[in-house]
């Protein structure tokens, strides 16, 4: 949430980084003034927008998350709308910062919202008359992968899905599109369920940088399954070796340090 990324910019030792203006593209107004707003213009514009997280701050600013719907595809967004007390550099540097995660946004005024799945951005500016700013290209490491096998290869993410349901469930499915897909495993390995995230790749280059992205954040564990042309990203760690065998693909890990 905006929040966060505007704490963690202050908090560095050595004081504040200094203020990043926002782009000139940005529109300097917009009709929308709140998160809620933004929500109900998102609905207006053919993008209806469940509401999972709100809140509103002392400040007068707002957040909200939502999971949108477009030709039966769901994606996840986070909107931020900034109170007058928070000036134009502080989203400018707050803008530069979530861009720098490659983080796809969607900004006019004193607003912008997180378009988690980047192929729908150009639909949620033209519903909020916003500007599209890119995500930048992340740095990926060059770290070592195991030696990954080349099948079993899927033709759709929901065969994939199939697939690890056999192995250890796969259920509340949401297809996010661009070949991924969020549920819900570990209940038929005896585990508490948790989340999972599955992704389908192009070619294997595509899989091994988005492999190492996910194993490139300092203090963020990570454990994949992967093979061939997809990989599944499991909250539940200890599932890993078990879901590997299942499905014929190999564990990748990092534990964080």
């Amino acid at each position: 949430m905006t929040t966060v990324a505007l704490a963690s910019l202050s908090a560095c030792s050595g004081g504040p980084p200094p203020p990043v203006p926002l782009p000139s593209e940005v529109p300097s107004s917009s009709a929308y003034g709140t998160a809620s707003e933004l929500v109900a213009a998102l609905g207006r514009g053919g993008i209806p927008c469940s509401v999972t997280l709100s809140n509103n701050r002392q400040n007068g600013s707002s957040d909200a998350d939502c999971t949108a719907v477009v030709d039966g595809v769901s994606f996840e967004n986070e909107i931020s709308a900034f109170g007058p007390s928070v000036t134009l550099d502080e989203i400018g540097t707050s803008v530069d910062h979530r861009r720098g995660e490659g983080q796809t946004l969607v900004a006019a005024g004193r607003w912008y919202v997180y378009v988690r799945n980047p192929a729908y951005a150009p639909q949620v500016a033209k519903a909020l008359d916003g500007v599209v700013l890119p995500g930048k290209e992340l740095a990926v490491p060059s770290y070592s992968l195991p030696a990954i096998p080349a099948s079993p290869r899927f033709a759709t993410v929901q065969q994939l899905a199939d697939a690890l349901d056999g192995a250890a469930g796969c259920t509340d499915r949401k297809d996010t599109g661009g070949g991924r897909l969020t549920c819900t495993t570990g209940a038929k390995l005896g585990r508490t369920p948790n989340c999972a995230t599955l992704q389908l790749h192009p070619d294997d280059a595509a899989r091994d940088k988005a492999l190492r992205i996910e194993i490139s954040h300092p203090g963020v564990p990570a454990s994949l399954v992967t093979a061939a042309n997809w990989t599944v990203n499991l909250c539940d760690y200890a599932l890993a070796d078990q879901v590997a065998r299942a499905m014929g693909g190999v564990v990748v890990a990092y534990d964080g340090r």
